[in-house]
């Protein structure tokens, strides 16, 4: 029973971190593929971000564990702008008044998008959400978050300040 327990929690702690069973994630080390979203308030391109440190965030509204993210996206996005972080959250939404609805309801200030046909999300292979890639200022691929990260967590503050 001791071990059954023990290797739960192990697994467990595993899917917290954004782990492939300890293997690396595909693409990490790599150049993030270029997107450009259009929506009805902006065009966004990933290339328009080089220099900074970008955490791409793929979200949607329907999806609870990106709700309980979102906030502390923002939060951290307020506290690491002035460094060059800039956080892009594209949702994957297919109805723009659900999205729109969501950004306004939940002040989320910072930079999002809707691709409602998923075209971006599907250049990353992200199929689970919320799926969110660090990418350093020369636009290489740094790490792989998969489900609901707390941004405001000391080691993750300090992470991104390095890059």
């Amino acid at each position: 029973m001791v071990r059954f327990r023990s290797f739960f929690i192990v697994l467990f702690l595993l899917a917290l971190s954004g782990c492939y069973s300890g293997s690396r994630p595909p693409r990490i080390g790599t150049a993030a593929p270029d997107f450009t979203v259009h929506n009805a308030d902006r065009t966004v391109a990933l290339s328009q971000l080089k220099g900074q440190v970008v955490v791409l965030n793929f979200w949607a509204t329907w999806c609870p564990p990106c709700i309980e993210e979102m906030p502390s996206l923002v939060q951290m996005q307020q506290r690491m702008k002035a460094k060059g972080v800039t956080v892009l959250a594209v949702s994957v939404d297919v109805d723009e008044g659900s999205y729109q609805r969501f950004v306004k309801d939940h002040n989320v200030n910072l930079l999002s998008v809707r691709d409602g046909d998923g075209k971006s999300n599907a250049l990353y292979g992200t199929f689970k959400f919320p799926e969110t890639y660090v990418i350093d200022r020369n636009g290489i691929m740094r790490r792989k978050f998969i489900g609901a990260v707390d941004w405001t967590e000391p080691d993750v503050i300090e992470y991104l300040g390095k890059l």
